[in-house]
């Protein structure tokens, strides 16, 4: 199925096609004008530190909702939606290592699992198009890049690690308006963490990706770093957890939520 013929299809709608295996992309630029969301998934005994973590990293991992144990199905921002089938793919890590990319999670779910819904960037990019930013990965069609940095994560029981953050190039003269447009959504990471030089954050070369895909800078672009809702995956590197579920980078939850519900003024 082609990106513009869904692209602007209600959220409902979209995640019907997910969850029937007709969509499998990554989902930027899906829905203009509704929030997205990352996913991370641990089991109940490891939820109370995981949602320390966020508390004390609200950056890169501002929480949207949490499940109820065992139990797959959202009720805040996308009533009866259901966890375990609506996102495009998802990632399996058992002890630290990545053992499966899936597009749908039924067979790994268990009655003690938690779900972290936690703010993606994707929800401010309908506002920094609206101010007339350009965003080179929508008009290639291509995922955000991310990078792991070397900025630390505040600590939390098993949980620790570098923050992880999506860039964006930014014309020069609009970096001062990206940042007054993104200080707006809080809950969806908020303003930029660094700007400029990416070797200062531990981004020895822009090319080479962690996530998603390479960038685009045009002349006079300024790369710009958000932080991001994929730093849960590289915290889940370090911590080892039994079992950690996450959504694919760039594959995200498209909620009910309005963009314009999440902005802070």
């Amino acid at each position: 199925m082609e990106r513009e013929k869904i692209k602007n299809l209600p959220p409902r709608e979209i995640r019907e096609l997910i969850r029937q295996g007709k969509w499998n992309d990554h989902t930027a630029g899906l829905a203009p004008g509704y929030a997205q969301a990352n996913l991370a998934i641990l089991p109940q005994k490891l939820a109370f530190e995981f949602l320390l973590f966020c508390q004390r990293n609200p950056k890169p991992c501002p929480v949207l909702e949490v499940t109820e144990p065992g139990d797959p199905i959202l009720r805040k921002i996308a009533p009866e939606a259901d966890i375990r089938t609506d996102i495009p793919r998802y990632r399996i890590y058992k002890k630290g290592k990545l053992i499966a990319e899936v597009e749908n999670i039924k067979k790994f779910w268990r009655k003690d699992l938690v779900a972290f819904l936690i703010g993606c960037s994707y929800t401010f990019e309908s506002a920094l198009l609206q101010a007339n930013i350009p965003l080179r990965h929508i008009e290639d069609g291509k995922n955000v890049a991310v990078y792991i940095t070397n900025i630390p994560c505040a600590p939390a029981g098993i949980f620790s690690g570098p923050m992880v953050v999506s860039m964006r190039p930014i014309p020069q003269e609009l970096v001062v308006r990206a940042i007054q447009v993104t200080s707006r959504f809080p809950a969806t990471h908020g303003a930029p963490v660094h700007i400029g030089d990416p070797k200062k954050i531990g981004i020895s070369d822009l090319k080479k990706v962690d996530w998603g895909d390479k960038p685009r800078l045009e002349k006079g672009d300024i790369p710009v770093f958000w932080a991001c809702g994929v730093t849960p995956q590289a915290v889940a590197m370090k911590a080892k957890p039994e079992l950690m579920i996450t959504h694919s980078a760039g594959h995200m939850f498209i909620s009910d939520v309005r963009d314009a519900e999440l902005t802070a003024f």
